[in-house]
């Protein structure tokens, strides 16, 4: 029997529904099933916004402009020239990130799609499972970096981690507007604390929709207080 791989479902899926327009004038596809409507960090994700996500990495321009359409206030990060902070680790298509709707523990420089793809991340499932979990606004995120010029951890091929080209985000801790301090460490296997052990396992599953890469403390021990983001691979989620 033929079989389609999986890394041509989202590209053919796309190609259909662009035929399909054309086929049916009448139709109009709503902006997160539009392929050729521009990316909106409220846009629900589809397998289309998925696509789009994808195709910042090789659009710079693109990946700015999404930035840009957030409204004033949302976000304060300064886009960046592209440099070499460490030789063999060039740094293109990066931002600032200073804060977002919630503060950082301190800015950090990303690349222009985790930066997007952390947004709606934030928008779209952070904080509703923050308010709906625990009836409380989050306030901030505790991360631990996005670039460090090195291998990956522990492999045997020398290739290069996403955090070289600061394709990559840890996060160990998420506050909220009551004071409370939730971390991966403290509270991720803490059947004391329901809740909070609830809201970070459903953070977990979230982000899979989100970035490509997802590893959490079930992973290994080197994550075991940490969640790392990145968007290698094609919903890599443990």
């Amino acid at each position: 029997m033929f079989r389609i791989q999986k890394r041509y479902t989202i590209p053919l899926a796309v190609a259909a529904l662009v035929v399909l327009s054309f086929v049916q004038q009448w139709w109009v596809l709503p902006a997160n099933w539009n392929p050729g409507a521009e990316l909106d960090v409220n846009h629900a994700m589809t397998p289309v916004t998925r696509w789009k996500l994808s195709r910042l990495s090789k659009r710079p321009q693109d990946c700015l402009d999404v930035l840009a359409r957030i409204p004033a206030g949302a976000i304060d990060y300064m886009p960046l020239e592209d440099y070499t902070p460490v030789k063999g680790c060039p740094l293109t298509n990066v931002v600032r990130l200073r804060s977002t709707t919630v503060a950082f523990n301190r800015p950090f420089t990303v690349s222009c799609p985790i930066a997007v793809a952390w947004v709606m991340y934030e928008r779209q499932a952070l904080a509703p499972l923050a308010r709906e979990l625990l009836q409380v606004e989050l306030s901030q995120v505790d991360h631990l970096g996005s670039f460090s010029c090195r291998t990956i951890a522990n492999s045997p091929t020398n290739r290069m981690s996403a955090h070289a080209s600061a394709s990559a985000l840890d996060v160990a801790a998420f506050r909220f507007a009551d004071g409370r301090r939730l971390t991966l460490a403290g509270h991720w296997n803490n059947p004391e604390r329901p809740a909070e052990q609830s809201f970070l396992h459903q953070a977990h599953q979230a982000a899979c929709r989100y970035f490509g890469t997802v590893l959490g403390p079930d992973y290994n021990a080197a994550h075991l207080d940490h969640f790392h983001f990145d968007n290698r691979g094609f919903r890599y989620c443990r």
